[in-house]
């Protein structure tokens, strides 16, 4: 692996007019990311290895506020709705730029939405969120700098949704009515063609190294002494696949802030004031881990395995065979909760703490194994038609931690006769198997999580781009399609009481059927250097939700 010495710090020295030397960091952010993004098209993104890199690059019309969890105007600078709450009237900022100095519009608000969200032909998550009882959203231009959306019902998420990047008309239409926008922007794509109005853009890419962003010299937000924000000049992110690997080059001042496990916890907090770091230990994630079955009807998997899966006995056998304490104990170092269900208490209002648990219990585990009709023979495990019970799991070969996960399962379900191998594979293969071929059986793998339920809803209607245990020729499962109804209302009450009593209820569903076994929810811990100001560290916004007002400390050497 090639050195990485890129501009660790440029040093300014200053004269005065005494003989001390004033040495300034540069105004460069070191990071790290752990595999190489699979593209750089917020729109079709799957994947945080996307994300975490276009989030600099691109803005919605609102943000959520990383401390307050309030909606905020973002592109917007104002919006009214009319009694009904179905029309909405949205003012569009006019001193936005586009990264290459083309003004922002409402020609771009308009293009994102009818061009691309609701273009049939391009595979976005983002049309399942914004479409309301199966209705599209219709979205008006009433001038340049004014939009009108008039929703089908209320909708009750609207503005937290409108957090949805938004692109750029001038450089993407053309693509668009070429049919090739689904293969745009990809990591090939010249750095320079790929245009937001974030606060950074890319200035390189190396796959395998590095990604190097740069301050969007158009940006549009100012200090209160009317600087031109951001301050940090550039943030370079080292793909770095190994995580043991990263946290070294922590310590050696290679790369400014991270996020840590429980275990690495111990090791650094006693180097903390040596080292010039401090550890944030900020509570329990907003994500999820969890184990899925493949209950596609189509799954590249013998049939007999298919209806392992789809046997809602098997799955909950393997639900009260997980030992969550053990995970939490050895992956987490003591630093985690077991989770049974799509939220957990770090999500707030809407988290259902009357969710079906399944606690450690193998005696309840052969139980069920026994209703579904599968037997024992000589301590090996097989279905009623003689298939010995044998299956894989994958999962993502540079996250450690769902490695570890997996051996434990494996080992808890093998107490059952069964046999598991565990598979690791590159990520982007991995997303390749869960969303396109559908050649795995079962898989280890999370999601993001969030404090709005109606974010999930990719996931878990069942034409989700996400819904991806019975994707497209799919099981027609009476419970998830009580799910899809769920989904629907949950957006028309305006009364969040009313919004907490339906959600309440997926989240029952979901642990009574099981289409994701979850398995134990970890603590958010960041390891940062001691050189910025500014910095306000939540578990919603992460370390660095305010990226524009963040700045590197001046330090004397």
């Amino acid at each position: 692996m090639k050195k990485f010495y890129i501009l660790l710090f440029i040093l300014v020295i200053l004269t005065s007019g005494c003989s001390k030397k004033v040495v300034k960091f540069n105004k460069t952010l070191l990071l790290s990311t752990s595999s190489d993004p699979k593209s750089f098209n917020p729109i079709i993104a799957k994947e945080t290895s996307t994300t975490l890199i276009t989030g600099f690059i691109f803005e919605g019309l609102t943000r959520i506020d990383g401390i307050t969890l309030q909606v905020q105007p973002s592109l917007a600078e104002k919006w009214e709705v009319d009694l009904t709450g179905k029309i909405w009237i949205v003012h569009l900022r006019k001193d936005v730029l586009w990264n290459d100095g083309e003004k922002f519009t409402a020609d771009d608000v308009l293009f994102t939405f009818k061009d691309l969200i609701y273009n049939e032909a391009i595979p976005t998550s983002s049309r399942d969120i914004f479409t309301i009882e199966g209705k599209s959203i219709e979205v008006v231009k009433l001038d340049n700098y004014t939009v009108k959306f008039i929703l089908p019902e209320k909708f009750a998420p609207f503005l937290q949704l409108l957090g949805q990047e938004i692109l750029p008309a001038h450089k993407l239409k053309k693509i668009v009515e070429d049919g090739k926008f689904t293969s745009s922007w990809g990591v090939n794509e010249k750095v320079e063609n790929i245009v937001g109005t974030g606060p950074y853009k890319i200035k390189e890419y190396r796959p395998g190294e590095w990604i190097i962003l740069e301050k969007n010299p158009f940006y549009w937000k100012k200090d209160k002494e009317g600087k031109q924000l951001p301050y940090i000049e550039k943030i370079v992110f080292q793909i770095i696949p190994d995580h043991n690997m990263a946290i070294l080059k922590f310590r050696t001042g290679e790369i400014d802030a991270l996020s840590i496990r429980g275990q690495d916890y111990y090791i650094l907090k006693p180097l903390e004031e040596k080292e010039n770091f401090k550890l944030y230990d900020v509570g329990p994630s907003l994500g999820s881990e969890f184990l899925s079955f493949n209950q596609n009807i189509d799954a590249k998997i013998p049939d007999y395995k298919k209806e392992w899966f789809s046997d809602i006995n098997f799955r909950k056998s393997v639900a009260f065979a997980i030992d969550r304490n053990s995970i939490i104990k050895n992956v987490y170092a003591g630093f985690g909760t077991p989770q049974y269900g799509p939220m957990n208490s770090s999500c707030g209002f809407f988290y259902n703490d009357k969710i079906i648990k399944y606690d450690y219990n193998l005696e309840k585990a052969k139980e069920f194994l026994k209703k579904g009709g599968f037997i024992w023979k000589n301590g090996t495990l097989y279905d009623k038609n003689g298939n010995r019970v044998e299956f894989t799991i994958v999962t993502n070969s540079n996250n450690f931690e769902r490695i570890q996960i997996g051996n434990i399962i494996q080992n808890d379900l093998e107490k059952l006769g069964m046999k598991v191998n565990l598979l690791p594979i590159d990520f982007n293969t991995l997303v390749n198997k869960l969303t396109i071929s559908k050649d795995w059986e079962g898989v280890i793998i999370g999601l993001t999580g969030g404090i709005e339920p109606h974010g999930g809803k990719n996931v878990w209607h069942s034409e989700g781009q996400l819904h991806f245990w019975n994707f497209y020729n799919r099981r027609n499962y009476f419970w998830e399609k009580e799910i899809d109804t769920l989904f629907e209302q949950g957006t028309k009450y305006l009364n969040p009481v009313e919004r907490k009593k339906i959600y309440d209820k997926w989240q029952i569903i979901v642990t009574e059927y099981l289409p994701l076994i979850y398995t134990a929810n970890s603590n958010v811990i960041y390891a940062v250097r001691n050189k910025f100001e500014n910095l306000k560290i939540t578990v919603y916004g992460g370390i660095f939700h305010n990226i524009e007002e963040i700045k590197i400390k001046d330090e004397d050497i």
